[in-house]
């Protein structure tokens, strides 16, 4: 398939990739597409390179579903396989960008490519799309390019996007089972307070006797729900929405979560064991690839993915750039478990610093999934007995009236 690359004009015109059909000066039916601001720009192209077109068409991406850290993993797995087996870049991007089933990651890949077409080099164009290619991402390409291993580079970047996807999947896993029955029991508490309860009630006029005292909680309860509903609701939901764009897009907010989150018991263990499997990871990989560790370190305070463990890294960055050793360091941070430190020192020593920091890493993945186990196990039978306590008390709480019109009766 024949491509033809457009050289930027300088202008702020909007590219577009379009297909197009032709015939080259021998006669022969070709096309290709090309990156360019419009259907004219095309064609004039095509005919200084000696193509009669017959056919230009803008090509269109239907809306694909969210590009997602898996779909970037699979991407780079794809394409370090791909220049392995010797594929022209170009061809590889061709061949992945084509083949995914996901538009809106074809649309991204296709787009990079025709930024190469045109003479960007591949960081630089990782670089325009810093949502999805963070600063570790297009250092470590950069730094393939330069010393001509762009496959192996390529290659840990994959096993490195990988075990990430994996332990935060883990740990994702392992907050779903709980969240989701909470969710329930709330839902299954507003139903019973909302229109059950009071259907009870109703009954309960008739009998003319005092109501035991968990019934009239209850039934407290019940019209307060029936009441004010809508504000019960607009206030749970919304306040859950508006803490998590907070969470999400507040710097501070962010670092009270992180350091509370490390605070919990059982779940606060298993994410600093994440955190130092990522932290240690991100060094590994920076490190194999030649890049000096203080500006490695640069990338891998953010990679921890928590602010305790990125203000560590600021602290260790400052210190190695002025003479100490990395494995003084960590030690002065007093977050790095001392298993951590000592086989970084032994790194340090025996001039195996990422091969020590990948046996860490993996130690500690293990770590997290053995921890998801034992949380799912423990888990189960605490929340069986949560919802057991909670809808049962309800329902006790119903029935003790018919309970007591029975015995006076018998």
């Amino acid at each position: 398939m024949a491509t033809a690359p457009l050289r930027g004009s300088g202008t702020a015109v909007k590219d577009f990739i379009f297909s197009w059909e032709g015939k080259d000066k021998s006669g022969k039916q070709i096309r290709g597409e090309l990156r360019a601001g419009g259907e004219a720009i095309v064609s004039a192209t095509l005919r200084r390179q000696g193509i009669l077109v017959t056919k230009v068409k803008k090509k269109t991406y239907s809306s694909g579903k969210k590009i997602t850290e898996k779909d970037i993993a699979l991407f780079t797995r794809q394409l370090a396989t791909m220049m392995k087996a010797g594929v022209p870049l170009i061809q590889s991007f061709d061949i992945v960008g084509k083949g995914h089933s996901n538009p809106s990651v074809s649309k991204l890949i296709l787009d990079i490519r025709a930024d190469i077409e045109t003479g960007t080099s591949l960081s630089q164009a990782f670089r325009k799309y810093p949502l999805y290619f963070d600063l570790l991402f297009c250092n470590l390409v950069s730094a393939g390019e330069q010393a001509g291993i762009l496959d192996d580079l390529l290659t840990r970047l994959a096993v490195y996007k990988e075990k990430t996807v994996a332990v935060k999947a883990r740990i994702k896993g392992a907050l779903f089972y709980p969240c989701s029955i909470i969710a329930v029991a709330f839902a299954v508490t507003a139903i019973i307070m909302i229109w059950v309860v009071p259907s009870f009630k109703d009954v309960f006029k008739s009998f003319g006797a005092d109501l035991p005292a968990p019934t009239l909680i209850v039934m407290g309860i019940s019209d307060f729900f029936v009441k004010y509903f809508y504000v019960i609701f607009l206030v749970v939901f919304g306040g859950l929405y508006l803490f998590f764009q907070s969470w999400k897009r507040s710097l501070r907010v962010q670092r009270i979560m992180d350091r509370f989150l490390l605070k919990l018991p059982i779940l606060g263990e298993i994410i600093r064991k994440a955190s130092v499997a990522r932290w240690t990871r991100t060094l590994a990989t920076m490190f194999a690839a030649g890049v000096p560790l203080v500006e490695s370190l640069d990338s891998v305070g953010g990679a921890s993915g928590n602010a305790v463990y990125s203000d560590a890294t600021h602290k260790i960055q400052t210190e190695v750039s002025s003479g100490t050793s990395l494995t003084i360091a960590m030690q002065n941070t007093n977050v790095f478990p001392n298993m951590v430190t000592q086989m970084v020192s032994i790194g340090e020593e025996s001039g195996s610093l990422d091969t020590m920091l990948s046996k860490v890493a993996d130690f500690y993945e293990e770590e997290v999934d053995e921890a998801v186990g034992s949380l799912s196990s423990l888990m189960e039978p605490v929340i069986m007995i949560f919802l057991g306590v909670v809808i049962g008390a309800l329902v006790i709480a119903m029935y003790l009236p018919i309970f007591k019109l029975g015995s006076v009766v018998g």
